[in-house]
């Protein structure tokens, strides 16, 4: 029976018997590089003004497996990056221009928008992407609370003489 692949992370799979004597090379290769890129890789997606599919090949290194995406790229409207329909999180970081949203799907799901400039951990259920996390609060004692944090966030003013800023900095 041959090597088979792993149904998220595509890591080979060594069938009994095979392999004699190498076996060590997939297996360095499956721990060493892809699982390893899977848990900390930070992989870079070039985004040409269209929607965008990234994949995860089967025993090798690619951009899908890893944690971290970085996506770039100009955009004129908003895109779609689609990703693999597996069980899988990722931080996106959405560094295009022209400032249009990413929105992270899988090629028949239902996907996140991150907003440009900004960045989101996402993870997908194998069929859709969801927000991994949706609501921060600031630490007690700060006198600002912050209910809800994504595309925005509404601050309450409890005991602060004054706040400052852009819509993207509040100090």
């Amino acid at each position: 029976m041959p090597s088979t692949f792993s149904t998220n992370l595509k890591l080979e799979l060594i069938a009994t018997g095979e392999q004699s004597g190498t076996w060590g090379i997939t297996t360095n290769n499956n721990l060493g590089t892809l699982i390893e890129q899977a848990i900390c890789g930070v992989g870079a997606v070039p985004m040409a003004d269209a929607d965008t599919t990234i994949t995860i090949a089967n025993g090798a290194s690619s951009v899908a497996r890893d944690i971290v995406l970085l996506v770039t790229g100009s955009l004129s409207a908003n895109r779609n990056l689609i990703a693999p329909a597996v069980n899988k999180t990722y931080v996106v970081y959405n560094n295009t221009s022209g400032g249009y949203s990413l929105i992270v799907k899988t090629a028949s799901g239902t996907g996140v928008t991150i907003p440009n400039g900004a960045t989101q951990i996402i993870y997908c259920n194998s069929t859709n992407f969801f927000l991994a996390a949706s609501q921060t609060n600031v630490a007690a004692g700060t006198g600002i609370n912050v209910s809800t944090v994504g595309t925005t966030a509404t601050v309450t003013n409890t005991g602060v003489t004054s706040l400052t800023g852009t819509a993207n900095q509040i100090t």
